[in-house]
């Protein structure tokens, strides 16, 4: 069980004249001590921070900048310009193989964050191939990269604070067919899609352990993310991690089991998606969301976003006419007219919603495809 305290200066005005919304947290991270003691102090500081800033509303999207300050070891850390103010190291310990941190943290949440001024944005989601599927063969984890990205979905759709899965598709990506990309995004609600390549699955013999006869195993994966409306790649990265393998070499390891995630080898693959999630709110979070019109009858237009992406009743958007064309290379290029015209939701649906049109005398002119942007109130 994590040890976790949250205190809230903002609580304290219902007593006396005070505006703060600074926050402290005490809260305790985790981390499997897998390369060295540092590392494994590294990750569970990095996963206290994270826990802190989830439950003070705190924009997550942040995080990784601050992670190469935590290599250092030190008891106290100061930052400015961030949501994070301050960090301190406050109880260390190791047991049953992993390293336990205790740490104060005082958070100063803003109202204006991305996640809490944007719908949140729908992702497709495809596969994760092995680039050499022989490597897969100890254990026959041949469908790890399907499994790999179930697994990133859950972090997705538990634990962002910006994005949806929208849906998920075997079909390759391919930036070289940008209108099948286009279409396919289209076909899914989704802004953007995102898949990739495992790239090394090899397995080595720890030399100080040779009498136990212990294997670390690698797990090296690529990402790219498509932009849904042209499909353009707009972000790449690569992830590795090295964890203990405890299967024996002739065994059939489903990819699928509790038993393969709560392994040290299923834990540093489950740590690579948190961190992809991580790398895609940093990102992408701060982009507009662009929900589309997909249908209009009299004052009435319809959107494709709903209650699942954040949606509430009273929202105002902005309208833009969409003016898209394709070049004389085949591809697509996104281009929004500026409009005068203002909607407010009326009804708001699982996955869409109804909008009443503000100036009736306009609404002859908006079409499907038109997008949308979300009008922050003051």
């Amino acid at each position: 069980m994590n040890k976790f305290f949250l205190r809230s200066l903002s609580a304290l005005c219902l007593f006396f004249s005070c505006y703060s919304s600074a926050q402290w947290v005490e809260v305790t991270g985790e981390a499997v001590i897998l390369e060295s003691e540092e590392t494994a102090r590294v990750n569970a500081l990095e996963d206290a921070v994270y826990q802190a800033m989830r439950h003070a509303g705190g924009e997550i999207a942040t995080l990784p900048s601050l992670k190469p300050y935590f290599a250092e070891s030190k008891q106290q850390y100061r930052f400015s310009g961030n949501e994070i103010r301050n960090v301190t190291v406050l109880e260390q310990k190791k047991a049953g193989g992993k390293m336990y941190v205790t740490s104060r943290i005082d958070i100063y949440p803003s109202a204006k964050s991305c996640h809490k001024t944007q719908y949140k944005k729908g992702i497709l989601l495809g596969s994760f191939s092995i680039t050499e599927p022989q490597q897969a063969a100890m254990g026959s984890v041949y469908k790890i990269g399907t499994d790999f990205a179930s697994m990133l979905g859950k972090q997705i759709q538990k634990r962002s604070q910006s994005f949806i899965v929208t849906g998920k598709t075997t079909v390759p990506f391919s930036a070289t067919q940008a209108s099948a990309m286009t279409m396919l995004a289209e076909d899914h609600d989704a802004q953007y899609l995102i898949g990739g390549e495992i790239t090394d699955l090899t397995a080595t013999l720890d030399e100080k352990l040779v009498k136990k006869d212990q294997v670390n195993r690698q797990f090296a994966v690529s990402l790219e993310i498509m932009d849904g409306n042209t499909g353009e790649i707009i972000y790449q990265n690569s992830y590795r991690e090295i964890g203990l393998w405890p299967f024996s070499r002739s065994s059939h390891v489903d990819t699928k089991s509790a038993r393969f995630w709560v392994s040290p080898y299923g834990q540093s693959i489950q740590r690579i998606s948190q961190n992809m999630m991580l790398d895609i709110e940093s990102a992408l979070s701060c982009r507009a969301s662009l929900p589309e019109i997909i249908n209009i009858h009299n004052n009435v237009a319809q959107m494709n976003v709903g209650r699942i992406h954040g949606v509430k009743q009273g929202d105002k958007l902005k309208l833009w006419h969409s003016a898209g064309f394709i070049d004389q290379k085949g591809i697509p290029r996104n281009r929004m007219v500026d409009t005068k015209i203002s909607l407010t939701v009326d009804r708001v649906y699982e996955k869409s919603a109804e909008l009443i049109v503000n100036q009736p005398e306009l609404a002859a002119s908006i079409q499907p495809g038109d997008l949308l942007t979300k009008q922050t109130r003051r």
